[in-house]
């Protein structure tokens, strides 16, 4: 069942991609309350881009999941905690109310802590209790933001705060939310300094849950969240620009240099998700054109290929029962499908050509250079060589090289297992299509209008209500 309610999902977001393009902005106000009184749920392009990442990666966990939740008592538990946070992730999505997208967070936020500890051992507590903990502090961070800024403007509903900060203009209470929101989605996003949690929690739990928190839920929670409420609500500044370039650069670099030295395969990728939204965040803050577009573009990018490395990671350990790379070797010809799909998405984050990842890079590379930033540009291209140089690291110890007696019996894994991972892969070749005709026009450019928009998406929405 709950396979079919994240197919739904998906098919669901597809048709919301569609209707955006053919009827633009959607507003939708619960029990006729009419905004800003009323709560509001709001479709544009960058929710709709949101959702078709998202919903279509957790379909995809949830179809390897039927295999390999197998070895776990209490399989219904999963699912339901599971769909609670893919819940909660939709509800942050389509809030246009910015308490409602709060208490979504909030939803999402407490079924990955119980997802972390879900195997039930030491390690597994231990994560989920340190990241319960500081997702909580980062939600206390969020939730003062949004008590000032509600002191501030009056209002909870997004539309009407953007248009109250469109005819006031930034003043200290701005400058003020904006770090306690910094901080909070921040740490949501597992951005450095951010991002003490993320090593240990995204390791801990089975290879599903992993790809989920790594794949969509740090990008739900915390990076859309950045992107929503300061480009469309706040408003940025070049100051604000400017601190987001710089962490984005600073995750991009020190995440990178944390993996390189990793031999546990699923740490090693938990300090990769670190890097890679540092990517992300610096296309973004760079506020071009064509730096958002390379921004939106690599998050989609990266939540299909660091999904299929989380699951990659968990078809080695199930079919060996170890996460450590040297203890492995060789797999390759026991397991070809998962070596095949590890090193699609190898290639994918390292940013080699054609794969996905290249193109996303390239573009935010580009947007660098083209706005002057010559110092990020080259942060960029250094980080996608030692990323290139970690996951060479991977291919060698686990897949080719020696294999070893004890791993005469091993097999490759159950076939829903399998078609998960050769689904991602599959998009991880083709994914530069997106960048295509009218398949970005309908898909990653709406996004990316509603971004460059700013401020305005206030008054757009008030103009699609009345």
């Amino acid at each position: 069942m709950g396979n079919f309610t994240t197919l739904a999902l998906f098919c669901f977001s597809m048709l919301a991609v569609r209707a955006v393009n053919s009827q633009g902005t959607l507003v939708y106000s619960l029990g006729g309350w009419r905004p800003p009184a009323g709560i509001t749920m709001v479709l544009d392009g960058l929710t709709a881009f949101m959702l078709a990442t998202v919903n279509l990666v957790a379909f995809l966990i949830a179809v390897y999941a039927v295999d390999y939740m197998e070895k776990f008592t209490s399989k219904w538990k999963f699912y339901s905690l599971y769909l609670l946070m893919l819940a909660g992730m939709n509800g942050v999505l389509i809030s246009g109310d910015i308490f409602n997208l709060f208490v979504f967070l909030e939803i999402a936020s407490v079924a990955s802590y119980a997802l972390v500890a879900f195997g039930t051992e030491r390690h597994e507590l231990e994560a989920a209790f340190k990241y319960a903990v500081m997702g909580t502090v980062g939600s206390l961070f969020i939730l003062i933001g949004i008590v000032f800024l509600y002191s501030f403007s009056s209002t909870l509903n997004m539309a009407d705060m953007a248009n109250f900060f469109g005819e006031k203009g930034p003043g200290n209470v701005t400058i003020m939310v904006s770090v306690l929101f910094i901080m909070g989605f921040g740490l949501k996003a597992a951005l450095v300094p951010f991002h003490a949690w993320l090593p240990d929690a995204h390791p801990s739990p089975p290879a599903p849950i992993s790809a989920i928190l790594s794949g969509i839920l740090i990008k739900s929670l915390g990076v859309y969240t950045l992107v929503r409420i300061f480009y469309n609500v706040i408003g940025v500044t070049p100051k604000l620009s400017s601190v987001l370039m710089f962490l984005g650069a600073l995750s991009m670099v020190i995440g990178v240099f944390l993996a390189i030295g990793q031999w546990d395969f699923k740490r090693l990728l938990a300090y990769h998700s670190i890097s890679q939204i540092g990517y992300v965040v610096l296309g973004i803050g760079l506020g071009t054109p064509l730096g958002i577009l390379g921004g939106l573009f690599h998050l989609f990018n990266h939540s299909v290929f660091k999904s299929l490395l989380f699951l990659n990671s968990g078809a080695v350990e199930y079919a060996t029962g170890t996460r450590d790379l040297r203890k492995t070797g060789g797999l390759f010809q026991k397991m070809p499908l998962t070596g095949s799909a590890n090193l699609i998405a190898s290639m994918s984050i390292a940013g080699i050509p054609p794969f996905n990842g290249f193109w996303s890079k390239l573009i935010i590379i580009i947007a660098a250079v083209q706005a002057g930033r010559y110092g990020y540009a080259g942060w960029a291209v250094l980080a996608s060589i030692l990323t290139l140089a970690s996951f060479t690291k991977v291919m060698k110890y686990v897949y080719y090289g020696k294999l070893e007696e004890k791993w005469n019996k091993v097999k490759e894994v159950p076939f829903f297992m399998k078609l998960a991972m050769a689904a991602l892969a599959i998009i991880c070749l083709f994914g530069g299509a997106l960048l295509i005709g009218q398949i970005n026009r309908a898909f990653l450019q709406p996004a990316v209008e509603v971004i460059l928009n700013g401020r305005n998406y206030g008054a757009m929405l008030f103009k699609r209500i009345l």
